[in-house]
């Protein structure tokens, strides 16, 4: 795909990741418009949300719950309710640490007879939010990954580690990672966003743990190799330490194109002031068959976040909005 003139329309978005780095994508991107899907991933299986998916058959619900609050209506009451969903509760009894989101959207997913995706709109419509939150898969996931660890130690230097939260935790490389069930049922709804959308986003966020899951669920996969949309990926700032020790922004992309299944890319964002080897990006990308855009997306205060503004900036520029 080529250069993008000014659309008369705003773009359709629908936004892979979870965490901390979807919330900056969401960001970004509800400045540019306001037909935005979040995929959020539901393999957390650590804090609050490991603690309620073990106690109660519904989905994890932090990255929701984030995804929804990056999402709130700009005045100050969708502000206050982002708030209060993202306050964690304090003191030391059994409700300690949870934050407020995860409680509200876990009684309204059971309110509706485990229904997720009803919960999400429903706690959307009371949040003013301006897109919608979907789950990637209607059942829990588990990560499972093969991992070279760089423990001396270890007798086992290749280990199979279980779970989200451990599989950061573990030192080494990543050598594979699956997701359990393999197959997962996903809500209609998101398949067909992803045939409607204009644009696919990808990251930023925790590669292996956050970013490719979406892309070793099937019924997802297949869904997005068909899509017309433009894919767009977000790279990360600077390697996540425990997940992507070491990695150059070059190796971020090759990990992901060895998942892609069939998906195109076409076009690669990076921060201009991250990339140390940019002939080196740029062969990665091209071999990639996309674009390369390197754009002054990282805070100005030298902290290792997508500035929200920086990024619509250049995402818009790549998408021709206006």
């Amino acid at each position: 795909m080529g250069a993008e003139h000014p659309r008369l329309e705003p773009p359709r978005v629908v936004a892979f990741g979870g965490g901390h780095g979807l919330a900056a994508a969401l960001s970004a991107w509800r400045r540019i418009t306001p037909e935005l899907t979040a995929v959020v991933t539901v393999a957390d299986d650590g804090g609050s949300s490991g603690r309620i998916r073990r106690e109660m058959p519904v989905l994890p619900p932090g990255d929701l719950r984030m995804a929804l609050a990056a999402l709130a209506g700009a005045d100050p009451r969708g502000q206050e309710l982002a708030a209060l969903l993202q306050h964690r509760l304090g003191g030391s009894g059994v409700l300690a640490g949870h934050p407020v989101g995860n409680l509200m959207l876990t009684g309204l997913t059971e309110m509706h007879g485990g229904d997720t995706t009803r919960a999400l709109d429903d706690l959307a419509a009371l949040l003013g939010c301006c897109g919608r939150v979907l789950p990637m898969a209607d059942v829990p996931l588990d990560l499972v990954a093969q991992v070279d660890t760089t423990d001396p130690d270890d007798p086992e230097r290749s280990r199979t580690i279980r779970g989200q939260v451990a599989i950061a935790a573990t030192p080494g490389h990543v050598r594979e990672i699956l997701v359990s069930p393999a197959d997962p049922p996903v809500h209609p709804a998101v398949l067909e966003a992803i045939a409607a959308a204009d644009v696919i986003s990808l990251g930023p966020g925790s590669w292996y743990t956050s970013v490719l899951p979406h892309l070793l669920v099937p019924r997802l996969r297949a869904a997005l190799a068909s899509a017309q949309a433009r894919v767009v990926v977000v790279l990360n700032l600077v390697p996540q330490p425990g997940e992507t020790d070491g990695f150059s922004p070059e190796e971020h992309l090759s990990v992901l194109q060895a998942h892609l299944g069939g998906v195109a890319l076409h076009t690669v964002i990076a921060d201009a002031d991250s990339v140390v080897d940019r002939r080196g990006l740029l062969s990665a990308v091209r071999e990639c068959g996309a674009e390369l855009v390197l754009a002054p997306v990282a805070e100005l205060d030298g902290a290792p976040r997508h500035d929200p503004v920086r990024l619509s900036a250049a995402l818009a520029s790549v998408v021709g909005a206006r």
